[in-house]
């Protein structure tokens, strides 16, 4: 089964010849190689580019390897940084793109796992210098998160984030009805690879040991790690916590209480932040709607793929109320939106009275699950799994009544019926609706 992924596809197009370096993030399996190697290569077959002047090399690769072992033979093709780590010699590599390109026509250059080539960033910086060459690469959690490239390629790079399948994409490849589709997507999620393998023990067994053997382990070797209990520890009570606002001293006395354990605020906080720029989890900020500023703490965090959460908790806690707003969450970002927790103060009357008889008004703070920017186009949202009470309904709509500016307002929920506005202007729209368009 093929996923088109033609938003992303999309996206790389958007970019095409920028003169930058188009870098694909993301999370271990999300598709990133695929993404590039296999529905962009064909986009620029189809789009008339002869495949000689498509370079595909993935460093990962021997068979790739092998094509640099005739330039400069006496020198090796792999080089031993320490036991067992090795990287390409990234002179061989230069002299084999030069042999295969010239300097009047133009070549796309799609380099794979581009960390495993010695001193990838400036080799990739010169190519980038051949006005003639379009530069895309992806690179593995462990040598190329998020702010490693933020800093090895400011102002010479754009980032296109591949997350797993939104549920939209996770459709395409079933021809079941999105409620029973729905059931599987809430449990395992949107890794293409576990979308497509037939029973419930391989996907589980797969994603415990994605947890495990693959996401900890790159964490743990990037940042050279020596408390790995507690790095384990702390990515069970995240992934607990999706969906309720985190603070980062309460989860230290969490270590504590629970656990037994003394660790520091700072580390957790650290820890934090590993996780996201794994690109494991996102971090939602919070942000005052009616004082437009961003309040530090506390935050949300969100699982990039909902199914490596719920393996991490050994499938134990599938809470679909959370599951779904987690889900919510990436489809924002899946459809190129900036996205925050917001937050309302408001005053409201009271039961009691001052000494002349009139209503006292105490300050209350309300929850808007998401505000997602793009643009100049805004969207206030609240994830309800059932809105099947008038007392239900209104709990939902109370935050988003008291927004007094003119951008959209929107309930989703699972209501199996057509979207309605109410009197007030807000949008209740099925939760199928919603992520299907």
């Amino acid at each position: 089964m093929e996923y088109s992924r033609e938003v992303y596809v999309k996206r790389l197009i958007d970019r095409k010849e920028n003169g930058l370096i188009k870098v694909i993030t993301g999370s271990r399996r999300a598709g990133k190689s695929y993404l590039m190697n296999e529905l962009y290569y064909k986009y620029l077959l189809n789009s008339g580019v002869s495949s000689n002047n498509i370079l595909r090399f993935a460093f990962d690769s021997d068979e790739d390897i092998d094509l640099l072992e005739s330039y400069f033979m006496d020198e090796p093709t792999k080089i031993e940084k320490r036991p067992d780590v090795f990287y390409v010699n990234a002179k061989k590599f230069r002299a084999y793109i030069k042999d295969r390109t010239n300097d009047t026509e133009k070549y796309y250059l799609l380099l794979d796992e581009v960390q495993l080539l010695d001193n990838f960033v400036g080799t990739l910086n010169g190519l980038l210098r051949h006005i003639n060459y379009d530069i895309y690469v992806t690179g593995s959690n462990s040598k190329f998160l998020s702010s490693d490239i933020a800093t090895e390629f400011k102002g010479r790079g754009t980032i296109v984030h591949i997350l797993p399948l939104a549920f939209s994409e996770y459709m395409q490849g079933t021809d079941m009805p999105p409620e029973k589709a729905w059931r599987e997507y809430v449990v395992t999620g949107g890794i293409p690879l576990v979308a497509q393998m037939k029973s419930e023990e391989e996907k589980f067994s797969y994603l415990k040991s994605l947890c495990e053997e693959t996401y900890l382990k790159d964490i743990i070797a990037h940042n050279n790690i020596k408390k790995t209990i507690e790095l384990s520890d702390t990515f069970d009570i995240i992934a607990s916590m999706i969906g309720s606002l985190v603070n980062v001293r309460k989860v230290t006395d969490t270590f504590k209480s629970v656990l037994d354990k003394s660790i520091t605020t700072d580390t957790v906080g650290k820890y934090f932040d590993y996780f996201q720029d794994a690109f494991v989890v996102s971090k939602a900020k919070k942000y005052s709607i009616k004082g437009r500023k961003y309040i530090g703490s506390p935050f949300k965090i969100y699982f990039e793929d909902i199914g490596v959460r719920n393996a991490r908790l050994n499938f134990r806690q599938i809470e679909e109320s959370h599951i779904m707003e987690n889900i919510l969450y990436n489809e924002l970002r899946f459809r190129g939106f900036n996205v925050d927790v917001g937050e309302l103060n408001v005053s409201e009357k009271t039961d009691r009275l001052d000494k002349n008889g009139k209503p006292i008004y105490a300050q209350k703070s309300l929850e808007v699950d998401f505000v997602a920017s793009k643009g100049d186009l805004k969207l206030y949202i609240q994830s309800a799994l059932s809105m099947d009470s008038t007392e239900k309904k209104s709990q939902e709509k109370r935050s988003l009544y008291c927004i007094d500016d003119s951008f959209e307002k929107i309930v989703v929920a699972k209501t199996g019926l057509n979207p309605t506005h109410d009197e007030y202007g807000v949008k209740t729209i099925d939760l199928f609706d919603f992520l299907l368009d």
